[in-house]
C-alpha cells in the first residue's frame, strides 16, 4: 500500500467514502524494500535536482539498513541528546543516503526537503552540512575530513567517559560510527588521524568502509593499490572482511563484532556495487557524479520491483524505518540514568551539562580580566608565544573543558601548561587523564580530529604548528570556520622574525590568507596583555574558530592608557602627545605583532621632524571589521592619510585606503632576524621616510 508522505498536503485530505474501506494491513516491509527506498530517494532526489551523486548512497543502501535500524542509539525528537551515537558520512557527496535515512527514521526533514536537495536554502545542500539539517553531526565534502572528525568524536567521547564516569553511573557510553569511499582513504589526512586513532585505542570507533573501487574517473585499480586491510591493521585497528556490503545480515553481524571491541577501532570493509540497482549504470563511474536519466530510472525501478512514483514512500516503510518510539526510549532511559547521576554525585553532572552545553565557567569572566591586568601590569618583554604559553596557564587552571596539543612542535610552541599534562593512553587503551595531545607531524589530521571534537562537544580544543604549516592544515581550519564551531588554532613563529630557518620556515602570505577565510578570526598581538585579550576573546566565541599569530622572537610591552578597546581588534595605541608633540595627528601608522613597537619608533623619530602621527595596533583585523561604523572613523579617521606596516604581504593592506605599504611581496632568507629586519626594510627609518613622502605627496 502506498501512501503520500506525512508532510504531503493529501494526507491532510479527509478520507473519501472509498478510501474509508477498511484494507488488509501491509505487510512489513523487508530489509530490501528498506534499501530500496533509499535508492529511490537518491535517484529521484539527484534527477530532480540535475546533478548529485546518486550510486554511493544507492551502493550503500544495505550498510545503512544494518547500522541504523539495528545498532545506530538516537532520538529524531532530540538530535543533540548529548550520550547520542555519533554516525559521519565522510564521503559526503554521498549526501542523499543520510537525507533519506533522516527523513525515513523520523527527523524533523519532510519530504519537501528531499524534493529541494540542492536547491538554494533547502535543509538539504549537495554536501551534508552541520545545523541545516537535524541529525547531521559534521560538515562533510572535501574527502578523508570526516573520517578524522569522527576519530575526535570518538577521542572526545573516551575523555569524558574517564573524567565523569563512576561505578553504577555510565552517563557517557556511546559509539562513533562512519561510512567513508575509497576517496577518503586516499586522501593524506586519513592516514594522519587513523594511524592516531589505532595509538589512542578508540574501541568505540567503527568505520564502514564502503568498498567498490570506483571513483570519478573510473576503476581505481591503476591508481590505488594499498592492501586497506594490512594498512589498518598496521595502525593498530581490528579488521573485519572484506564482507557483502549488501548482505543486511552480514553487516548487521559484523558491526555487532566491532561493538564486543574495547581496545581498537573497527574497520568493515564491505564490498559493494555503486549504483546497485540499475541496469546499465551499477558498477560504472557513470553512476558516481551524474542523474541516472528518465529512462534508466524506469529501468531501475523495474529491476528493483518499486513500483512507486518519485518520492512516494509506502506506509510500511514508513513504519520499518520509524525510530521515533525507540529513540524515545533510549533517550529516556538515559535520562533517568542521568538523574540518578546528578543524584549520587550532583557537583559533577553540573560539571557535565554545563560543559556538553558549551557554556563558560561562572568565573570566566574575572579569571580573563584578571589575567589581561596581571600582563599589563608585570609589562613584560616577552614572545608572544610565550605570552600565549602564560595566559593558557591561567585559562587551563581554570577551564577543564581545554583539551590542548601540537603538531610536534609543544617547545616552540609552548602550548602545554602545567595543568595539561601529556595524554596517554595504557595497555586497555585506559587514558590517564592527561589534556595535552602529541599530534606527531601532523597538522592536518590534528585540526580536522580538533574539529571532531568541538562538534561532540564536552572540551574546548586547541593546538599548536608554526603558521607556515598553517597551510597543511588549511582545509580542516576552513572546514570550522564553515560549521562556525569553537576551535583554537595556535600558529608560532609568525614572521620573518623566526630567522635562520630560512624561507621555507618564514611565512609571508599566511596571515593575510587565513584573515580572507569567512568566520575565522585572526589575531597577530603585540605582546602580552594583546595575547591574553586574543585568549579571553577566542574561548568566548561559541559560534567562531580563531587563529592566533605569535612571535617567536622577544617583544618589549607597549605602554597603554587603556585596555578596554582591544577587545575591538583594534585602538588607538599612541598619540603624538605621548612623543611630545602637541598638535593634531598628520597620518596614522597601522601596525600589528612585531611591528607595533617598530611603528612606536617610527613615530618617535616622525616627531622629531616635527610630524605628528598617531599608532593603531590593529591586533585582530576581522575582529575590527565587525566594530561599528563610528569606532571605524575614531580610530581611523577618514581625512588621515595611513601607512600600514607588517611583514607579510601587501596586497591585503590596501583594503584599509592606506596610502602606502611596508610588507614583504617575496620569500624571506636565512639569516638572524634583525639582519632579515633591517635587508627587507623594517626599520625605523624606512617607514619614518615612508610617512613622510606620504605627507610630502
Amino acid at each position: 500500500m502506498s501512501t503520500p508522505s506525512p508532510d504531503d498536503p493529501a494526507a491532510a485530505q479527509p478520507l473519501t467514502a472509498a478510501a474509508a474501506i477498511p484494507v488488509q494491513p501491509a505487510l512489513p516491509a523487508t530489509t530490501e524494500a528498506m534499501a530500496n527506498a533509499i535508492r529511490a530517494l537518491a535517484m529521484d532526489a539527484v534527477q530532480q535536482a540535475k546533478s548529485g551523486h546518486p550510486g554511493a548512497p544507492m551502493g550503500m543502501a544495505e550498510m545503512a539498513v544494518a547500522l541504523w535500524s539495528r545498532h545506530l542509539r538516537h532520538d529524531p525528537a532530540a538530535p543533540h541528546w548529548a550520550d547520542r551515537d555519533r554516525f559521519v558520512l565522510s564521503n559526503g557527496h554521498a549526501s542523499m543516503l543520510i537525507y533519506a535515512l533522516l527523513h525515513l527514521s523520523g527527523y524533523e526533514l519532510p519530504m519537501q526537503e528531499l524534493r529541494n536537495f540542492r536547491q538554494l536554502h533547502s535543509k538539504t545542500p549537495g554536501h551534508p552540512e552541520v545545523d541545516i539539517a537535524p541529525g547531521v553531526e559534521t560538515t562533510t565534502g572535501p574527502l578523508g575530513q570526516g573520517l578524522a572528525n569522527a576519530v575526535g568524536m570518538a577521542l572526545a567521547e573516551k575523555l569524558l567517559a574517564h573524567e565523569f564516569n563512576r561505578p553504577g553511573h555510565a552517563i557517557v557510553d556511546h559509539h562513533t560510527y562512519v561510512f567513508l569511499g575509497d576517496g577518503c582513504l586516499m586522501e593524506g589526512v586519513s592516514h594522519e588521524a587513523c594511524a592516531l586513532a589505532g595509538a589512542w585505542k578508540l574501541g568505540k570507533l567503527i568505520a564502514l568502509y564502503d568498498d567498490n573501487g570506483i571513483s570519478i574517473d573510473g576503476e581505481i585499480s591503476p591508481w590505488y593499490v594499498d592492501d586497506v586491510s594490512q594498512r589498518f591493521a598496521a595502525y593498530g585497528w581490528d579488521v573485519i572482511g572484506p564482507i557483502d556490503g549488501h548482505d543486511v545480515d552480514a553487516v548487521d553481524a559484523a558491526i555487532a563484532k566491532a561493538r564486543r571491541g574495547a581496545t581498537k577501532p573497527t574497520l568493515i570493509r564491505c564490498r559493494t556495487t555503486i549504483g546497485k540497482g540499475s541496469p546499465h549504470r551499477a558498477g560504472s563511474a557513470k553512476a558516481h557524479g551524474e542523474p541516472l536519466g528518465a529512462e534508466e530510472i524506469e529501468l531501475t525501478r523495474q529491476a528493483l520491483g518499486w513500483s512507486e512514483p518519485p518520492f512516494v514512500i509506502p506506509e510500511a516503510i514508513y513504519a520499518a524505518w520509524d525510530a521515533r518510539a525507540q529513540g524515545a526510549a533510549s533517550h529516556g532511559e538515559w535520562q533517568a540514568r542521568l538523574s540518578a547521576y546528578r543524584a549520587a554525585y550532583p557537583e559533577l553532572a553540573a560539571e557535565f551539562e554545563r560543559r556538553m552545553k558549551g557554556e563558560l565557567p561562572a568565573g570566566f569572566a574575572q579569571t580573563a580580566v584578571d589575567a589581561v591586568v596581571a600582563a599589563h601590569a608585570k609589562a613584560e618583554t616577552m614572545a608572544t608565544r610565550k605570552a600565549s604559553q602564560v595566559a593558557l596557564e591561567v585559562f587551563t587552571q581554570a577551564m577543564p573543558e581545554l583539551l590542548g596539543g601540537s603538531a610536534d612542535l609543544t617547545g616552540s610552541n609552548l602550548t602545554n601548561t602545567s595543568a595539561t599534562p601529556a595524554l596517554r593512553f595504557d595497555a586497555q587503551g585506559t587514558p590517564n587523564g592527561g589534556r595535552h595531545i602529541n599530534y606527531g607531524v601532523r597538522e592536518f589530521g590534528m585540526a580536522a580530529i580538533m574539529n571532531g571534537i568541538a562538534l561532540h562537544g564536552g572540551f574546548i580544543p586547541y593546538g599548536g604548528t608554526f603558521l607556515t604549516f598553517s597551510d597543511y592544515a588549511r582545509n580542516a581550519v576552513r572546514m570550522v570556520a564553515l560549521m562556525k564551531k569553537r576551535v583554537v588554532h595556535v600558529f608560532t613563529h609568525d614572521s620573518i622574525g623566526l630567522g635562520e630557518d630560512g624561507p621555507t620556515h618564514q611565512p609571508v602570505e599566511h596571515a593575510a590568507s587565513l584573515r580572507m577565510i569567512p568566520g575565522l578570526d585572526v589575531w597577530r598581538p603585540a605582546d602580552t596583555a594583546e595575547t591574553a585579550i586574543a585568549w579571553a576573546i577566542a574561548l568566548g566565541n561559541t559560534h567562531r574558530p580563531s587563529a592566533l599569530l605569535l612571535s617567536r622572537q622577544n617583544l618589549p610591552y607597549a605602554p597603554k592608557t587603556g585596555l578596554d578597546d582591544i577587545a575591538k581588534g583594534a585602538y588607538v595605541l599612541a598619540e603624538p602627545t605621548e612623543v611630545g608633540l602637541r598638535k593634531k595627528a598628520q597620518a596614522v601608522i597601522i601596525a600589528t605583532g612585531s611591528e607595533v613597537q617598530l611603528a612606536l619608533h617610527a613615530q618617535a623619530e616622525l616627531a622629531r621632524r616635527d610630524i605628528a602621527v598617531r599608532v593603531v595596533s590593529m591586533p585582530s583585523t576581522t575582529v575590527f571589521d565587525r566594530q561599528d561604523i563610528r569606532y571605524k572613523k575614531a580610530v581611523l579617521p577618514p581625512r588621515l592619510p595611513r601607512v600600514a606596516v607588517e611583514a607579510g604581504v601587501t596586497d591585503f593592506w590596501w583594503k584599509y585606503g592606506c596610502a602606502a605599504v611596508v610588507g614583504i611581496d617575496r620569500f624571506g632568507e636565512s639569516a638572524p632576524a634583525p639582519a632579515l629586519f633591517e635587508h627587507f626594510g623594517f626599520t625605523v627609518k624606512n617607514l619614518a621616510d615612508t610617512v613622510h613622502k606620504v605627507l610630502s605627496s
